[in-house]
């Protein structure tokens, strides 16, 4: 009798050992480095969805080789759209020689984003090429691509470390375009690991050699949810070269509607 209460208690002893060792691959298996990478980026999408429509003001500040400075002054408005990517408009307040210039993106998750450029001296709509997204913005050293919201599935995502970052804990992930003519091979983005919102991120070329550095300063919260960077700074360590975008004013849920992102709404910006 002894001898069979030995061998049940084994086996009931072995069952939840067994049960562990089947779960436990499987836990593995799903924090794989580009499992945990796109999760990442997944709770970072999801902490900043809901906004809506918004606007606030920007402050461009280009700045040469030699350190000399101009700027520009833009006001800013965006719509969040269930489904697809999100929609914008800038235009160009100061100085004289592009007031009234404004520019409009529609942002897709996989196919390339429609963007347009409308130039009031020439009083036209002109459509930026797919082929010409890596290209300056306004002179800037922010491409058109980076202008557009950035879509979790534009990329794949690979975590590499959890790193220190200013004093603050932040994922470290890789990210490699999936759109064939992207501008870059790959950028490596340092994520606030409590806020999920971008601290720093590197741009690589095609060659891949670090072509630009873009930090975000100063966050705010709006809402009691989302989080804006005031400063964004983006600094071109191949021609020496740097842009940096001020905000202030943010406004959300202003009223904004699809229509106020069309082309024909472009030319009858103010």
């Amino acid at each position: 009798m002894k001898m069979f209460d030995k061998k049940l208690l084994m086996k009931q002893l072995m069952v939840p050992v067994a049960f562990a060792m089947m779960v436990l691959p499987m836990s593995v298996v799903a924090q794989t480095p580009e499992e945990k990478g796109l999760s990442i980026a997944q709770e970072s999408d999801v902490r900043d969805t809901g906004w809506g429509n918004s606007q606030a003001k920007m402050k461009m500040v280009l700045r040469n080789k030699a350190g000399k400075e101009s700027s520009r002054e833009v006001r800013i408005r965006n719509l969040e759209v269930t489904g697809d990517g999100d929609k914008s408009i800038s235009i160009f307040d100061k100085p004289a020689d592009v007031r009234g210039t404004a520019f409009l993106s529609h942002t897709h998750v996989i196919k390339a984003d429609d963007q347009w450029l409308y130039l009031p001296a020439l009083k036209r709509v002109k459509r930026i090429s797919s082929s010409n997204k890596s290209g300056p913005f306004m002179g800037s050293e922010f491409s058109y691509e980076d202008l557009s919201s950035q879509e979790v599935d534009k990329y794949t995502h690979k975590f590499l470390a959890d790193e220190q970052l200013e004093g603050r804990p932040v994922f470290k992930i890789e990210q490699v375009p999936t759109y064939a003519k992207s501008g870059y091979k790959k950028r490596i983005s340092w994520i606030d690991a409590e806020h999920y919102y971008p601290v720093k991120i590197e741009f690589y070329d095609r060659k891949e050699s670090l072509l630009k550095t873009l930090e975000f300063k100063d966050y705010q919260q709006y809402l009691s949810k989302y989080w804006r960077a005031n400063q964004m700074l983006m600094q071109n360590h191949q021609n020496g070269k740097s842009t940096d975008l001020i905000w202030e004013g943010y406004e959300f849920d202003v009223g904004f509607q699809d229509s106020d992102f069309s082309q024909s709404a472009l030319k009858r910006t103010r």
